[in-house]
């Protein structure tokens, strides 16, 4: 399944993730996206702050991996798992990653664990492997694992008329005449929250392979504590209100820019903090408390 291309181009593109930064804070959507427009902080600090993980996102990182690899193992043999050598592929990988810069100790006391870690992303491939989702997967879809889409490369790109968007999917792949998404979690369950992203993975794969939405199913697939399923079903007027809903959400981010073309913000002034129960998990607080611009 061949994906369209696009040229680069320096204009905002608009995500899920993105537009939820840009309403929860505009200082941290300031410091996320336009860290080198800053003319206070250096950009070599915003960007190891930006860089910075924690344990929840990193061990959605390593299973993410994890499910990615496995996949791809599949499309090369369909000989089933040795479970002690994939646990050591894990393990290694955890370690790994567990070298990264963690907010939990970059900004308190809290070691990181990767043994801790591993447990947790040990229990979690468990409940995927173990699911009738992957033998369903294996019986149904193996056959034609050479049309798989595993984490494409990129950002997910497509476009919602001239306006540029990001829906990646995590594993799409073609079942009889349906197309299915399945996208993995790995916190908590939030269906309201995550159907955008299941809309916009509907639109997403209609517009790389011109497929029906009805043809689609897009399901969230939570992980932990237990595996379990969210799906919703999707129509052309779904779809449409999406779209609409996402060019204006692309006008309101613009709005902030001074350079809607070479995508340039306005000064780091109209971009104030926006204190709310996630500032305590920011990885830029240490900018909030320390610099005083409002």
């Amino acid at each position: 399944m061949e994906l369209k291309t696009f040229e680069f181009s320096k204009e905002l593109g608009w995500s899920v993730s993105r537009y939820d930064r840009f309403l929860n804070c505009k200082r941290q959507y300031f410091y996320d996206y336009y860290g080198r427009f800053d003319p206070e902080i250096p950009f070599e600090k915003i960007i190891f702050l930006k860089k910075m993980t924690s344990k929840p996102l990193e061990i959605g990182n390593i299973v993410h991996d994890t499910i990615r690899d496995t996949l791809r193992r599949y499309q090369k043999t369909p000989k089933p798992i040795n479970k002690e050598k994939f646990y050591d592929y894990v393990h290694k990988m955890t370690l790994d990653y567990c070298q990264k810069t963690f907010s939990e100790s970059y900004y308190g006391s809290d070691l990181i664990s990767p043994e801790e870690i591993f447990e947790r992303v040990k229990i979690i491939s468990d409940n995927f492997l173990n699911s009738k989702r992957f033998q369903w997967i294996i019986d149904n879809a193996l056959k034609t694992s050479s049309q798989w889409v595993i984490e494409p490369e990129g950002y997910g790109e497509m476009r919602i008329d001239e306006y540029k968007a990001h829906c990646k999917v995590d594993f799409l792949f073609p079942v009889d005449d349906k197309i299915y998404i399945l996208d993995w979690k790995t916190g908590a369950q939030s269906l309201k929250k995550h159907k955008r992203q299941l809309v916009g993975y509907s639109l997403w794969a209609n517009y790389h392979f011109n497929k029906p939405v009805k043809d689609i199913v897009p399901i969230i697939v939570y992980l932990y504590p237990q595996y379990q399923e969210q799906g919703i079903e999707v129509d052309d007027k779904i779809v449409a209100d999406f779209a609409a809903q996402v060019k204006e959400e692309i006008e309101n981010m613009r709005s902030y820019l001074v350079n809607v073309e070479d995508n340039i913000p306005k000064d780091k002034k109209e971009f104030p903090p926006t204190p709310n129960r996630l500032c305590a998990y920011c990885n830029y607080r240490e900018l909030c408390k320390t610099i005083n611009d409002d």
